[in-house]
């Protein structure tokens, strides 16, 4: 058997740059972190070799790859040349939320059947194997930040290239302005979901059709280089003023990004003490993260009274945390070489 753990992402300024529809233009830039909120995947082998099954929000049992319903499952399994194996798909949080659980779970799909094909891949290979399955194979309207958090994990910042490569370069911060920066950071579930192709289809078209919206873009980009040299240079509580300004400009690009609620839950942690924030994610639903000194924290909270998740940032990346060998393997591999 074997267990892979993903960490979804939090990202923090830059978000759609990473969209083809921009960054083969201007390049692109995002700001973002892997968190302690995790997918798991096992793969183990089936019972009966003939049959593939799959265990997600449904089970498929199938005797052919080619009759998988679930796309992703399809196509990595089509891809790598893999069936007769049981994969179980769980998270800590649910999907369309915000979180990059799309891509954590792609790039978990390939690490879970590389490893067991008995291949090593690196986190580069990962991730830009991710962005094919998705992109180009399953013409998700979707960018590239998220799989290259899933795969890296770490607090990062991503370069888009115009030609498609990827930079990822670690942030570097004292570790104490690290802490600081985690513990002033407060997460709270609206209790909707959201569709983030739908809302992404669209900021890629407008970024290519509206020049206004294209410049904001562009602002957003400018912004997440900022929060870099602030945060590099220990100014953490500038991180709130500079997501206040990003969320203002990412509402612009897109109608479905926020709507009525989330701008009141938005208005009301503001005004409770909350130094900046946004909508996580493409927009539509799922989390509010905020910016809140520790002495304004308990205001804001009770303002707002929405489930809050804690969160502490995620250091490794996709991890294989799990190789279970049958003894009865090892002794037959032992007696085969032994033979040969």
């Amino acid at each position: 058997m074997i267990i892979t753990r993903i960490p979804f992402r939090v990202s923090f300024c830059g978000g759609g740059s990473d969209l083809p529809a921009f960054y083969e233009k201007h390049g692109g830039c995002v700001l973002s972190t892997g968190i302690d909120k995790y997918m798991y995947l096992s793969v183990h082998p089936s019972f009966r070799k003939e049959e593939t099954i799959l265990k997600y929000s449904k089970t498929e049992i199938v005797d052919d790859v080619k009759k998988i319903e679930h796309l992703y499952f399809k196509n990595i399994l089509q891809r790598l040349d893999i069936q007769g194996v049981e994969i179980t798909s769980t998270a800590d949080i649910p999907a369309g939320t915000g979180l990059g659980s799309s891509s954590s779970f792609t790039v978990g799909l390939l690490h879970s059947l590389y490893s067991y094909k008995g291949k090593f891949v690196s986190k580069e290979q990962l991730a830009k194997e991710a962005c094919e399955v998705e992109l180009q194979d399953l013409g998700q309207p979707i960018g590239k930040q998220d799989q290259y958090a899933a795969a890296y994990g770490g607090f990062n910042f991503y370069t888009f290239n115009k030609d498609g490569s990827v930079f990822v370069e670690p942030l570097m911060m004292e570790p104490e302005k690290l802490e600081l920066m985690e513990q002033n950071l407060m997460m709270f579930y609206t209790g909707t979901m959201h569709s983030a192709s739908e809302i992404l289809a669209e900021q890629g078209q407008n970024l290519k059709n509206s020049k206004t919206k294209e410049e904001n873009q562009l602002k957003m980009c400018s912004l997440a280089k900022e929060l870099r040299g602030y945060l590099q240079g220990g100014k953490v509580d500038l991180l709130g003023e500079i997501l206040h300004e990003n969320w203002m400009l990412k509402r612009t690009l897109a109608s479905g990004i926020s709507n009525p609620e989330i701008d009141e839950y938005y208005e009301s942690a503001m005004k409770a003490g909350a130094l900046g924030g946004k909508l996580l994610g493409a927009g539509g639903g799922g989390f509010l993260l905020f910016y809140v000194p520790e002495n304004r924290q308990g205001q804001v909270r009770d303002k707002l009274r929405l489930p809050e998740i804690p969160l502490q940032f995620d250091k490794q990346g996709s991890a294989l945390i799990y190789v279970g060998i049958k003894p009865h393997t090892v002794r037959k591999e032992r007696e085969r070489t032994e033979i040969s």
